[in-house]
């Protein structure tokens, strides 16, 4: 009976293994997996859009192409800090239903790509009813430390994609 179990957590976790690209956001350490990344820039001007989110900083010309940015900083409720030499934009690709959506995501400094093995990923703890976790993929177990791994496709909803996809 064990042993089942032991093979049913392992199953759901292989399901999560693999590459992440790994950054900061305040003292916590995030991953996302890296076929969702297209590219990481350096900070370039974000120009404002009105009466957007808070946690929308408007958007970027990269290359000819109008993309929306959002701080997680914001999309996390936590504090709102100035950029530094290390601050950079993650370009993600997330599917909605409204297709596929390119975004840039502002991050504190990005740190590395690791490559994860599914028994160093555990579910998500639950943290009671009022906390949404639905955008957590799993907590990395690596270096003593937890990483959380996020599923870029649910940090925001179905109506805040297509609000983003409003602003460009």
């Amino acid at each position: 009976m064990r042993e089942g179990l032991k093979q049913a957590e392992s199953v759901a976790a292989g399901g999560k293994e693999g590459k992440y690209l790994t950054f900061s956001l305040e003292n916590e350490q995030y991953g996302i997996g890296i076929l969702k990344i297209k590219e990481i820039i350096g900070m370039i001007p974000i120009t404002p859009v009105p009466r957007t989110p808070e946690y929308v900083k408007g958007v970027v010309n990269l290359r000819g192409k109008v993309i929306p940015v959002i701080d997680l900083r914001q999309r996390f409720s936590m504090g709102v800090v100035d950029s530094t030499d290390r601050t950079c934009i993650i370009v993600v690709e997330i599917e909605s239903g409204a297709g596929t959506v390119m975004m840039g995501i502002l991050v504190d400094s990005v740190s590395e790509v690791l490559n994860i093995k599914g028994e160093e990923i555990e579910d998500t703890p639950t943290f009671g009813t009022s906390v949404d976790t639905d955008y957590i993929l799993g907590m990395a177990k690596m270096d003593g430390g937890v990483k959380i791994l996020l599923d870029i496709d649910k940090v925001l909803s179905e109506g805040e994609v297509s609000e983003l996809e409003r602003v460009k």
